[in-house]
Parts: C-alpha cells; sequence; structure tokens
C-alpha cells in the first residue's frame, strides 16, 4: 500500500496538471521537505517549481530552481538550470511580470489555447483545455492543435520528456503525465452522387410511438388515482373534514382529454418554456446562414420536396452542442439548437444535424417526444426551485423534509423520462438515415456526433456540474451527456477507432444500453459506415466489426443473475402451482385455499431475485488488492477493452478532482464525477446511514478507491472516498446489496407462505 507521502505526491501533480497551482503547492510542499522518500521529495520539488512560476511567483520558483541546479540527477540539473536561465530572464521583463502566469511550461503541460473560428475554408481549430481534457473541435477544422506557449527550445523540452520517462524520473508513483494529443479528423468526403437508400419499415418506430404515448396515460393515471385516494384518506381520519367526492371517480376522461388539449398546445406551450426557462430565442436565417450555408439550401430542398412550410427556427444561449425539435405537426415545428453547436461544428456538420431533425419530424416521434418533454420539463423545473430554497434552509430544521420532498419529485421526473428511453433511441437510427440521405454525407455526421460529445464533456467539466439543461433535455438532443462524459473526456488519448471498439463488437453491448436515453455512438458510426459504403466514399472512422470475439456467457449470465431470477421464479411458480393442483386432484394435499389469489407468484419472484443477487455478490464486489489495482493512466485502456462487461469488476484507485451539484439537487448522489487526470468517470455512491456526504467534498482533490464497471455508460462503484486531509468515505454497496438480498428473501418467504 503506498505511503501518505505518495499518495500526496500524486495529488499534487494532479492538482498541477489541471491548473490548480495553490492546491498543488499545497499538497507538494510538506512532500517537499520530507525525508521518508527522496525521491518523492525530488519530484515535489521539481512540481513546485512550475507550481510557482505558473501562479506568478517567479522569486520562490527561481529560489526553488537554484537548488535543484546542484541536484546529482542529470536530467532534473538539466532541466533546472534552462528552467533557471527562463525565469531569470522574465524576471527582468517588466512586460513579463506584469502577467499573473509564466507561461513556462515543464515536460507536456498544455496551455489553453484559442483561435478564432473562420468559415467555411481556411478554418482554424479552436481548443479549449479543461483540467486534462482533450481539445475542443470546433468548426471545419482538419485537424485540432493544441499550442503550447513555451520558453525553452522544443527540441529540448522533448529530450527531457525521453530522458525522464526513460530513467523512471516519475515510477514512484502511478501518476505519469498524458501529452496532450492532437484530434485528427480524416475529412473523408461526401457522396456526390447518391442513390437513394431502401425505404426503412418504419412499423416499429409507429408501434413504440404508440406505446410510449399509452405507457404514460397509464403511468399518470394511476399516479393520479394513487393521489387522490390517498387525500380522501387523510381527509377522512382528519376531524371536522369530509373527502371530496369528486376524488372518488374515475379520472381516466379528465387525463385523456388533458392529454390530448396538451398535445395541441404543446408549441407554444414549450415555447413559453423555453423562453422563460432557458432563454430561447429566435434564430434568424442570416444568423444560420453564417455559420452554415448549407444549412440554409438544405432545409430549403427537403421541405419544399415534402410541400412543408420551414420549421421556425431558434437557439439556445448555452454553450453545449445540442439540438432539438418540437411540435405536433410538419407546419408548426421548431428546430432549436446551441449555441455551442453553430460554434463547434463546422458547416457541413451543422447541416446534418439540422436533418437528424427534419428525420423526426418526417417520421412523427417528434409529436410523442414533445408530449414527453411538455410533461416533464415542468417537474424538472419544481425540483430545480425545491434544490435551490433546500440549499437556503441546509442549516435549518425545514432541510430534511424539503431534501425528501425534492428526492420524491426527482424520482417521478425519472419515472417519466424512463418511458421514452427506448423510443428516444430507436428515433436516432431512422434520423441518422434520413440525414445521410437529405445531405449524401454520413461522414460529416460522424463528425458532428463525436464533436458533439466532446463539447459536452468539456462544459460539464467547465461548469463543474451537470448542468440543469442537459439533464432535463437529455432524451432529446442527439448526443446524451451520460454517453460523453468518458467518451469526450479521453479524446485524443485514443484513436476513436480504439475507444468505440466496445460499441461495436461486444457482443453484449445492446443488453447494457437497455436502460440509456441514446443508442451507442459506436454502433450508430457503424451504421452510418454501411450507407458510406454502400455509396463507394470513404469512411470517417475505420471500425472493426470483431464477430469473433467472445465474452464467456457465463460471465454475462452471472451479471444478470437477479433480473434472470424473474422468468425463473415465473416458472417457479408455475411448477409450485402444477404441483399443488396435482396434490389437490388427488386429495394428497389441500392448500388451494392460500393459494387460490396467486399471490404466490410474488413471492417465487421476490426469492428468485434474491437468490440471483447472492449468486452474483462475490464477482460483484470482490476485495480490492493492492497488487492489482489500477491507477488513472489505465482508464484509456480500460475504456477501449472490448471484451469487458460490468462483471468483472476491475479494482481502481483514481486521484482527481471531484465534480458534481451541491447541495439538494444532488440529494440521491446522481451527479458524482471524477475528473481524473486521463478522463472523467461517473461514481456511483450509497450514502445511507452516514453523516458525511460526498458533496462535502465537490471541487476538492480526492482518491477513490473502488470497482471499474465498463458498461455502455462506464462507471465506479466507490468503496472509498478519500481526501488529501485524511478524511474517508464509506460506500456500502456489499452491505446493502446483502440487505436487499435479504430483505426480498424474507419478504417473499412471507408472500409464498402467508398467500
Amino acid at each position: 500500500m503506498r505511503t501518505h507521502v505518495e499518495l500526496s505526491l500524486e495529488a499534487g501533480l494532479v492538482a498541477l496538471k489541471q491548473g490548480n497551482y495553490q492546491t498543488a503547492i499545497a499538497q507538494l510542499l510538506p512532500v517537499a521537505s520530507s525525508q521518508e522518500n527522496a525521491t518523492a521529495s525530488l519530484q515535489a520539488r521539481v512540481g513546485l517549481v512550475m507550481a510557482y512560476a505558473r501562479s506568478g511567483q517567479v522569486r520562490k520558483a527561481i529560489a526553488l530552481c537554484q537548488t535543484l541546479t546542484e541536484c546529482q540527477n542529470q536530467q532534473v540539473k538539466e532541466w533546472a538550470e534552462l528552467a533557471l536561465m527562463h525565469l531569470t530572464k522574465r524576471k527582468k521583463s517588466s512586460k513579463a511580470t506584469e502577467n499573473s502566469t509564466t507561461g513556462f511550461v515543464a515536460f507536456n503541460h498544455s496551455q489553453n489555447t484559442t483561435a478564432s473560428k473562420q468559415k467555411p475554408k481556411d478554418t482554424v481549430a479552436e481548443t479549449t483545455s479543461v483540467g486534462n481534457s482533450s481539445a475542443v473541435p470546433s468548426g471545419g477544422f482538419r485537424k485540432t492543435v493544441i499550442e503550447t506557449p513555451v520558453l525553452q527550445p522544443a527540441e529540448y523540452r522533448n529530450k527531457i520528456l525521453e530522458e525522464a520517462s526513460g530513467s523512471g524520473f516519475f515510477s514512484s508513483t502511478n501518476y505519469t503525465q498524458t501529452q496532450q494529443s492532437s484530434i485528427y479528423w480524416r475529412q473523408a468526403k461526401r457522396a456526390k452522387v447518391w442513390q437513394p437508400l431502401r425505404k426503412p419499415k418504419l412499423i416499429p418506430l409507429r408501434l413504440l410511438a404508440a406505446g410510449t404515448l399509452i405507457s404514460l396515460f397509464w403511468v399518470l393515471r394511476e399516479i393520479l388515482q394513487f393521489a387522490m385516494g390517498l387525500i380522501n384518506f387523510v381527509l377522512v381520519k382528519l376531524p371536522y373534514m369530509e373527502p371530496v367526492q369528486l376524488l372518488y371517480r374515475n379520472p381516466t376522461p379528465f387525463l385523456a382529454i388533458l392529454l390530448f388539449i396538451l398535445m395541441g398546445l404543446s408549441p407554444w406551450l414549450l415555447d413559453w418554456l423555453l423562453t422563460g426557462f432557458y432563454g430561447q430565442r429566435e434564430l434568424s436565417k442570416d444568423v444560420l446562414h453564417s455559420y452554415s450555408r448549407e444549412t440554409g439550401r438544405v432545409l430549403q430542398r427537403y421541405c419544399q420536396q415534402k410541400r412543408w412550410q420551414l420549421p421556425k427556427l431558434r437557439i439556445l444561449p448555452i454553450a453545449a452542442p445540442v439540438a432539438l425539435t418540437y411540435g405536433n405537426l410538419s407546419g408548426n415545428a421548431r428546430i432549436v439548437v446551441s449555441q455551442g453547436l453553430l460554434e463547434q461544428l463546422a458547416d457541413d456538420e451543422i447541416a446534418t444535424i439540422y436533418a437528424t431533425q427534419l428525420g423526426h419530424i418526417a417520421h412523427w416521434d417528434f409529436m410523442v417526444m414533445s408530449l414527453m418533454l411538455l410533461v416533464s420539463l415542468p417537474i424538472h423545473g419544481l425540483y430545480q426551485q425545491i434544490s435551490e430554497l433546500g440549499n437556503k434552509k441546509s442549516d435549518g430544521l425545514w432541510y430534511k423534509p424539503i431534501t425528501i420532498v425534492a428526492s420524491v419529485i426527482y424520482g417521478f421526473w425519472c419515472l417519466l423520462t424512463c418511458l421514452a428511453l427506448w423510443l428516444s433511441r430507436l428515433r436516432l437510427y431512422y434520423s441518422d438515415r434520413l440525414a445521410s440521405e437529405i445531405t449524401g454525407n454520413p461522414n460529416a455526421l460522424t463528425r458532428a456526433l463525436l464533436k458533439m460529445a466532446i463539447g459536452i464533456s468539456v462544459d460539464i467539466q467547465k461548469s463543474e456540474n451537470t448542468s440543469w439543461y442537459l439533464e432535463s433535455l437529455n432524451f432529446l438532443i442527439p448526443v446524451g451527456y451520460q454517453q460523453s462524459l468518458s467518451l469526450g473526456s479521453i479524446a485524443g488519448q485514443l484513436p476513436f477507432e480504439s475507444i468505440l471498439m466496445w460499441d461495436t463488437v461486444n457482443p453484449y453491448r445492446r443488453w447494457f444500453a437497455i436502460n440509456n436515453s441514446h443508442p451507442l455512438i459506436g454502433d450508430r458510426i457503424q451504421r452510418l459506415n454501411q450507407i458510406a459504403r454502400h455509396w463507394h466514399i470513404d469512411t470517417e472512422l475505420h471500425l472493426t466489426s470483431q464477430s469473433s470475439l467472445k465474452v464467456k456467457r457465463q460471465s454475462f449470465l452471472l451479471n444478470i443473475a437477479p433480473f434472470l431470477g424473474i422468468p425463473l421464479g415465473v416458472l417457479l411458480a408455475g411448477l409450485i402451482w402444477l404441483m399443488w393442483q396435482t396434490a389437490f386432484t388427488f386429495k394428497i394435499l389441500n392448500l388451494k385455499w392460500i393459494y387460490e389469489d396467486w399471490s404466490f407468484v410474488t413471492g417465487c419472484l421476490l426469492i428468485s431475485f434474491s437468490i440471483g443477487m447472492v449468486f452474483r455478490m462475490n464477482a460483484f464486489f470482490p476485495d480490492i488488492k493492492n497488487a492489482t489495482v489500477q491507477n488513472a493512466e489505465s482508464l484509456p485502456s480500460l475504456l477501449a477493452h472490448p471484451s469487458a462487461i460490468p462483471i468483472d469488476s476491475i479494482s481502481v484507485r483514481l486521484v482527481g478532482k471531484l465534480l458534481g451539484r451541491r447541495g439538494t439537487g444532488n440529494c440521491l448522489g446522481q451527479d458524482l464525477i471524477l475528473q481524473s487526470s486521463t478522463g472523467l468517470v461517473k461514481l456511483h455512491h450509497i450514502s445511507l446511514g452516514q453523516s458525511v456526504n460526498p458533496q462535502d467534498f465537490i471541487g476538492r482533490q480526492i482518491i477513490v478507491t473502488g470497482w471499474f464497471r465498463r458498461g455502455a455508460t462506464p462507471w465506479i462503484d466507490i468503496q472509498t472516498l478519500q481526501t488529501q486531509s485524511g478524511q474517508t468515505i464509506h460506500s456500502p454497496h456489499p452491505i446493502w446489496s446483502t440487505v436487499l438480498a435479504i430483505a426480498a428473501q424474507a419478504w417473499g418467504a412471507y408472500i409464498f407462505l402467508i398467500g
């Protein structure tokens, strides 16, 4: 197990790489003066020189650098001499001393650079470096380049890098600085002449849209009936109160009429909601034309072909690249994009995104999704308002009741949005196909999807949490924010083909995406590649399709063992019923008076679910051993492993910054993200029964130990979360899984025996 000195050194280096210089100084100072580990002390002093220099404390950097020139390590000595020379020159320069940051870069640190965006030709990459995130691509560029303003010659800096790496200069810790790799876009061409694709079968989409509408109606009716019954129950129990007779009536006709009216008014009601709460405004054709000339031609041509009116164009003043469409008829459809989408995508890429929105209008799925948004958006807005109220009452007696109410409302919102998950996934396949056919440019759509994932990831890193608008609009936008976390943050460190291999070759990938709001990006790009090959054009990404990839079926079955218990429970109930009926017929045993109401089936389901939980327990939460634990540098390779599934339970210990919403808005821990030196990864935590909450550490450097799970959305089940000050939070996933299994077993046995 690593010592506290090594952990502090790692935390300090991570803070340095992410630009948190004061945090880095606070962490590295004790290590630099420590006598326990000479190598760690030397590394800490080098890091302190960089932190002092970049934070404007040039005198301290020079003083410390002078001591390093007497170091016995030859590489460090040469580096210190060169650094001292440039720091001394900088001190003498009055122009440089007015700058708060030195621009001095050691080894491979990349500074933020922003280049202006020019369209449609001679474009320049606009990049943003947040923490250790990859560059954010901007419109129309051929290659994203991160410039590094350095004072020392680039050749000598590279030499220092190679020598330091070869000599094991950073070998005493698991932290290694990862070079910011440029993102190369192949810029594969579009089809100049293309044949229309075979007409897709829209019956599955139409049936799913109808099923979504029916499920929404049924869930709302059940909730409404429960609320009406609860109100009258309370009124009956209260003295001097009488129940409301109206609440005893069947709400079905009223609810059907209400949903019909809401669907008819959805374009105007959503205009009001998005304008009032998200700052939506009209987007003029001239402004759109300045970003993308092709988009206007695509809209005009397709609408004339379909004899539609042009959809009304709207824009959201947000930095994340998103797009959505709402309305109920083609004549009153609205296509909404964000400012970030226009700024980060190229001309042809913007056109393909608008074409996908035309696909939603053509397939009529936008009508159901508009109703889902209209019903769910006010509930999410209420959750926001109650969360803000809870934050104001955080020290009062009302905090816990407000937190409970906020949790219930958030659970209700999740329930409603879950009804649209399948439709949200399926409709994107159809819209991607139609967008390719409209524009003849599946490669531009490939680039657009990847750039949107990168842009969303960077927006989360900048704001250090998942914004309200990303969460509330997630099931309507082309790329989900959860699938963007890891993909967008490690872009550039690995080729996209490697990152997306899991999405294309893992045989069980669709099973693990069943609860996702968006299909796998790799799967979508694979289909776009098939269209490109059908038109005999090169593809933007060369994704492999290894049908020979094997994942042990036993591992997959063990992974889903609790859910397998449901059909097995039904089978068990059927066998028991057959045995009882046979015994009753032959007058061997008479238990029919207990089980004639079929309630024993529920008991069988609970017992089978519990058995599945127990079978999976040891494999899902194995002991974490220091010899096999993985660090942040292994994160890209873990994400790119094509045959991994959640049951693999890879032990990890990562150092990074904890991101997420603070206060009541994150009362269920749904927005916890670790920003490590190599990328973002979602965290799962159970805080029941603990006085300390991870929200208290949001924005601080932490050390997370737990189990990494590779699914459609990669995540880490936390075992412990530790701060640099030594505070530790335990997340008892195995304990609560055991409690759940025992509770299900006891409840099932009670139902089974009592009937």
